[in-house]
């Protein structure tokens, strides 16, 4: 598309009246802005496509009318109907009459905090208009996007707004830049990268919180007059609350309803804001936290804030999901790993802990091969004096006790088992105990004098300075260069405290922190395109846009118990595609909730993303092995639908179940999961929602087949076994090594309208089983496949795909 298709700039009427409006149009939205007749920025409307304009003539019907109003505070004496109070503002500053949260707080030479920005210019560039600072954008081809940039002036400061339309993920970003052209220092001690004043149509503020091993849970509030805030003040982004924040109208389901969506491509302390005001109009903004935040802006320097994500869709979270998943896949994960298939892969952490050496590791390797895995990850514990999590980070020393043959020895017995090796790090952190610290303790941020608080017995090393940015680009860079290594996963396992810094000001330090780590992600991964790289932070804690930008997925928890995956990585999905999700099946039970599943749940949840084992495979019996290698061959014949078709959730059906379905490119459904996290006893009969069908097509649903452990059924087992087993006794626990009990085999046909709501085979229900008993229990899951039968699926591959293990 043109950039004349993308932005259309509607003239000015006669002299004296409004200024110029803009109007950005989407595949399905439409986003405009006007200048006002004293050089505001007015917000006209954001929501489904208008179709081109044309003329201010055509803006009258969006406009919001004002009356005079003597209670306010008027911006020009004489000029009744305009208060600054009740405009709906695409950018507000403090002071001129406005009362609502403004969008900059700037302390001017003279003490003061007044602002006022008005229009100056604008211009349109095509594509995108990146950051000069090392702030991560999101990118596009020519022909995808086109960049409104407005000028805004206040006396000696300038902003400089950026709107990028992303036309087919139906996606606007925003950002501002703050530039001093005076003669003094101006303190910025808030800059927010978007505004938007919207009418109140009755939302619910959508937002994704939890905490270590809980992250992302959806919770749902009726918005009321009045703020609320979603932040986070840890210095990451945070498991607390996720940036992405949802706006959706009353009553509005996963199909159906108006719904907004908006998120931040930044890893440090966020902020969102969401007000209701007493004229019934909605101010939301995003940017860096104000908390903490305080920047000094000299003359002739400019400040940049992050790239702001805002969408809009009118069929429900799944339409808002699609949106933000393909501008993800599209916009934000880089070329190389865009669209290609993620390899199946076995991490040692829950099998070992630190207790390993290398003839573990490569058995564990060989039995990881013979499962079906095509990589091999060596986690923490490979380096230094680390035994445990009390020595050895900043340390780049391998462990000789361990590995006696070094990582080069280790990659290529690993390598030789024909498979890719793996390996973790953390390199943001150290230990006092560790030969780094003992050579430069300043290198850890902490205040001087004062005793630093502790987390995970360490400390942050400062990457504001340049001296440790290039440590670790030097000692990561060369592991890499010396070992075949094809993925590394990249750690941070605890939170700031004690912000300061000898290189900058204390209200800097966090900003200048994401500035520096976006710096040697850049320098390391950059010249080394072919590693795949999974952020991790204590996992979810930095699961955002920004690390996105760098590493294609990120490790979505450490919890891995199935049941709550469920809440985690599916709340994660109203805001990122299951592509950026790294999900394992470990083993029973829990080690996060002494929850015990069936390794058909594991899977059947993991399945729902990038798909891993984190276990060791020498405690697995026969019948498992079997299982798990069924498992994963399942996995890649459905791989590209696994990982990259539309994800979309079902509306609840009954409670404690759920249901999703994975959608091929031309949009039929080829996976469905249904998952129930608690059996009610004497349950009514059940159907299968199957969105997405053709409705005079003929379809074919067959459950994957999957086994059921049988000890989890006790003494019950004996009402099918054709030898008494006793509870616990020898003989069954012989039989468990390699037998299990078969689920029920499901198999239907139909059309799609018949199959569209699909009446499932009973559960057991206390008495009767036969082949076609479901034996879910609690905590149950089936995958079904779904086959067109009326001609062959085409499955359509994007431009410039590669499977794994294809060279760029």
């Amino acid at each position: 598309m043109t950039t004349g298709e993308l932005v259309e700039v509607i003239p000015g009427s006669a002299p004296g009246g409004a200024g110029p409006a803009f109007h950005l149009l989407g595949a399905g939205i439409s986003y405009v802005v006007r200048v006002t007749r004293y050089g505001h920025l007015e917000q006209v409307y954001f929501g489904p496509a208008l179709g081109r304009l044309g003329s201010q003539d055509d803006l009258e019907p969006l406009l919001v009318k004002q009356a005079g109003d003597s209670s306010g505070v008027k911006y020009h004496e004489g000029d009744d109907s305009y208060c600054l109070d009740y405009v709906p503002l695409d950018w507000s500053g403090w002071g001129k009459g406005d009362y609502r949260l403004p969008a900059a707080e700037l302390k001017h030479p003279d003490g003061s905090f007044v602002t006022d920005f008005r229009y100056t210019g604008h211009h349109v560039h095509a594509g995108t208009v990146p950051c000069e600072d090392g702030l991560p954008t999101a990118h596009a081809e020519p022909g995808q996007c086109a960049t409104l940039e407005i000028q805004l002036v206040d006396g000696n400061l300038r902003i400089t707004l950026y709107y990028t339309i992303f036309a087919a993920a139906n996606t606007v970003t925003r950002r501002a830049v703050l530039a001093n052209e005076g003669f003094a220092p101006v303190s910025i001690r808030k800059l927010m990268s978007q505004q938007v004043d919207l009418p109140d149509r009755g939302f619910d503020l959508v937002t994704f919180d939890g905490a270590w091993i809980t992250e992302a849970h959806r919770h749902i509030r009726p918005l009321a007059p009045g703020i609320y805030v979603n932040s986070s003040v840890t210095g990451f982004s945070s498991n607390r609350h996720n940036p992405g924040v949802l706006l959706a109208r009353r009553g509005t389901g996963e199909d159906h309803g108006e719904v907004y969506g908006f998120n931040l491509v930044y890893s440090g302390n966020h902020y969102t804001a969401v007000e209701l005001s007493q004229r019934d109009q909605v101010r939301v903004m995003s940017g860096i936290n104000p908390v903490g935040f305080e920047w000094d802006l000299g003359p002739g320097e400019w400040f940049e804030t992050p790239e702001a994500v805002l969408s809009y869709s009118r069929d429900g979270y799944n339409g808002l999901s699609a949106n933000l998943h393909a501008f993800v896949s599209d916009h934000i994960v880089r070329a190389e790993w865009a669209g290609r298939e993620r390899p199946v892969l076995l991490n040692n952490w829950e099998g070992t802990t630190f207790a390993f050496d290398h003839r573990k590791v490569v058995g564990m390797a060989r039995q990881a091969k013979s499962l079906g895995a095509e990589l091999f990850v060596l986690d923490d514990g490979w380096f230094g004096a680390r035994d445990h999590d009390r020595a050895g980070l900043g340390d780049y020393t391998v462990n000789p006790r361990k590995l006696p043959k070094g990582l080069e020895g280790l990659a290529a017995d690993v390598r030789g088992l024909g498979l890719e090796f793996g390996l973790w790090f953390e390199p943001e952190m150290v230990n006092p105990d560790s030969d780094l610290y003992r050579a430069h303790p300043d290198w850890a941020i902490q205040l001087p004098g004062r005793e630093p608080a502790m987390g995970r017995h360490q400390l942050i090393l400062d990457l504001t300075r340049p001296e440790v940015r290039d440590y670790i680009v030097s000692q990561v860079g060369g592991i890499l260069d010396r070992v075949p290594i094809s993925y590394v996963k990249w750690d941070a396992n605890r939170t700031f405290t004690d912000v300061w810094s000898r290189s900058c000001p204390a209200g800097e330090v966090l900003h200048r922190y994401m500035l520096g780590l976006y710096e040697v992600l850049g320098r390391i991964f950059e010249p080394r395109p072919h590693i795949l790289l999974e952020s991790c932070a204590s996992g979810g804690n930095r699961f955002d846009l920004g690390m996105l930008c760098f590493s294609p997925q990120v490790w979505a928890s450490d919890c891995t118990d199935p049941i709550e995956r469920l809440d985690i990585q599916l709340g994660l999905s109203y805001l990122y595609p299951q592509s950026t999700m790294g999900a394992h099946v470990t083993a029973s039970p829990s080690e996060q909730t002494l929850r015990a599943t069936p390794l058909s749940t594991r899977f059947n949840v993991a399945a729902l993303g990038l798909l891993g084992y984190e276990l060791d495979p020498s405690e697995l019996t026969t019948a498992e092995k079997k299982e798990i290698r069924a498992q994963i061959a399942f996995y890649k014949d459905h791989r590209r639908t696994c990982q990259f078709g539309r994800l979309r959730r079902s509306d609840p059906v009954r409670p404690h179940q759920l249901t999703v379905s994975l959608h091929t490119a031309d949009g039929e459904p080829e996976l469905v999961g249904h998952y129930q996290t608690r059996l009610t006893a004497a349950g009514a009969p059940e159907w299968l929602p199957i969105p997405g069908l053709v409705p005079d097509a003929r379809y074919r649903v067959t459950a994957r087949p999957q086994t059921l452990a049988l000890r989890d059924f006790g003494r019950l087992v004996n009402h099918v076994s054709p030898v008494p087993l006793r509870d616990g006794g020898t003989l069954q626990g012989l039989a468990n090594q390699f037998y299990r009990l078969p689920d029920a085999a499901e198999t239907y046909e139909g059309t799609g309208t018949a199959l569209s709501r699909l009446q499932l085979q009973p559960q057991f229900d206390g008495s009767g089983q036969d082949d076609r008993t479901r034996l879910l229990g609690d905590h149950g899951s089936t995958l079904y496949l779904v086959e067109r039968l009326d001609h062959p699926r085409r499955l359509v591959e994007p431009v410039g795909t590669r499977t794994t293990g294809e060279s760029a």
